[in-house]
């Protein structure tokens, strides 16, 4: 019985990596195919750019939903509806006919993978023991982390050979197949729980997520008093004492927030979101350099970043052993200060910096990525209550992906704004020096990770879980 058990266990391992594979490449695959598809749809780079944040918000919207899905709906039937909803967002942006239908296909994208990403990682770290943990969602992190870094690399060749539309055709067939899978081997896993869905709460999640990313979003081309991105931070702040004081005060909260009284793992939250406010910024930035900056192919820009790829393929399942083995912190502080490295790096790039050097950099921005995001969250977790896990796991990848939709856009704007500004002093160097800037913001960001992980975090682990 052991044996079949660990058979059917590894059968849905793989069945989970094939769709996170599918979903995480369509994350960061629009990002090469950005120029082609504002130009197809006649809109501006600042509008199109949504096809990415817009995507990062909706999914975070959905995640704290997730969390209650999780625990209220059997696996089989959740997973395999978080798949449909998923292919049939790809069959409309597919045969979109203006940016309106392929923003919503984009949004039902979102809305599949925030299903399949929370519940991925609630199946792994429930059906392994804590000892390999660590190990299988380093393989994880091979899909989710390699996927989006590889999809520019695969998307730019789509787009000069085929066209941009055969992003989203390739992707489909690889759904498909994991929908066949999961017909074939998923089976109920996780324990259901008597919860009510709280119709004020997920209204509330919805205000407070959205309004604060759409507020910060707008705050580059707008203003911070604008209507554009003042009202919306408003009501988004306001939103979020309201869903967080009433989840508090819930019995049984429609996610319950209250574990964040729980240090380490609301150090692993806050390390997770500067982790993909930094990497977003640059997964939008760096082919905008490469297509936008210097006039290179969207060929080009996809194979700038495929060492970087290759890299965060060899250092996740890595880093999950690592984890296994001595902890969070010696991870976190490498990877914090790679991450560092990479950004003051980007800040010196010229106009006549060869391609590969850029490349190089986004190397050490991977090997980061690779070190940090699946140790990160699994870290936090191991010290969250059993029962608790799914609130955990949907919280952290919520919060995460609302930094990564904020990373994108904001460093977009900064790189427009500081670019438009600087038109007369710096003339043709002008979208370089915008680009300069940028990079140097999200150092912010990478130094806040570094001091972090040095003078905060202890690395302790525990294997029996807490009640908070």
């Amino acid at each position: 019985m052991a044996e079949i058990e660990n058979k059917k266990r590894s059968l849905i391992f793989v069945n989970i990596m094939i769709s996170a594979v599918a979903t995480s490449m369509l994350a960061t695959a629009m990002t090469t195919a950005l120029p082609p598809v504002t130009e197809y749809f006649g809109v501006s780079i600042t509008t199109g750019q949504w096809l990415t944040s817009g995507f990062s918000l909706a999914q975070a919207i959905v995640m704290p939903l997730t969390a209650f899905l999780i625990t209220k709906y059997p696996t089989r039937k959740l997973y395999l509806s978080g798949i449909a909803c998923f292919l049939a967002g790809e069959l409309v942006s597919l045969l979109a006919g203006n940016f309106g239908v392929m923003m919503l296909g984009r949004i039902l994208q979102a809305c599949g993978n925030g299903v399949l990403a929370s519940m991925a990682q609630v199946i792994i770290l429930t059906i392994y023991p804590a000892e390999r943990r660590g190990t299988m969602m380093g393989w994880f992190g091979l899909a989710v982390g390699t996927a989006p870094i590889i999809a520019p690399t695969l998307a730019g060749i789509l787009v000069d050979t085929v066209g941009w539309k055969a992003i989203f055709s390739l992707t489909m067939g690889i759904m498909v197949l994991s929908l066949l899978m999961a017909l074939a081997v998923f089976d109920d896993v996780l324990e259901l729980q008597d919860k009510k869905f709280d119709v004020l709460s997920f209204v509330g999640s919805i205000f407070a997520f959205g309004g604060l990313t759409l507020g910060i979003g707008n705050l580059g081309t707008a203003g911070l008093l604008s209507l554009q991105a003042g009202v919306p931070l408003a009501v988004g702040a306001a939103s979020g004492v309201f869903f967080v004081a009433r989840q508090w005060k819930l019995e049984k909260a429609f996610l319950d927030v209250r574990i964040l009284r729980c240090k380490e793992y609301a150090l692993s939250v806050t390390g997770s979101m500067l982790l993909y406010l930094v990497m977003m910024g640059g997964s939008v930035l760096m082919p905008l350099y490469v297509q936008s900056v210097l006039g290179h192919s969207a060929t080009v820009s996809g194979l700038v970043t495929l060492p970087g790829s290759v890299a965060t393929a060899l250092v996740s399942p890595f880093a999950g052993k690592l984890y296994d083995k001595v902890g969070i912190k010696v991870l976190f502080v490498s990877g914090s200060a790679l991450l560092l490295a990479s950004n003051l790096a980007m800040y010196f790039v010229t106009l006549n910096t060869p391609l590969w050097l850029a490349a190089l950099f986004n190397v050490l921005r991977n090997v980061s990525i690779g070190a940090l995001m699946m140790p990160l969250l699994t870290w936090g977790v191991s010290f969250v209550e059993e029962k608790k896990v799914a609130d955990a796991s949907s919280l952290l990848t919520a919060l995460r992906t609302v930094a990564g939709s904020i990373g994108s856009a904001v460093f977009v704007s900064v790189m427009t704004v500081v670019a438009a500004g600087s038109a007369a002093a710096y003339g043709a160097a002008a979208e370089i020096h915008g680009l300069n800037v940028a990079f140097a913001s999200m150092s912010g960001g990478s130094i806040a990770m570094l001091l972090l992980a040095i003078f905060v975090v202890k690395g302790k682990r525990r294997t029996v879980k807490i009640s908070v």
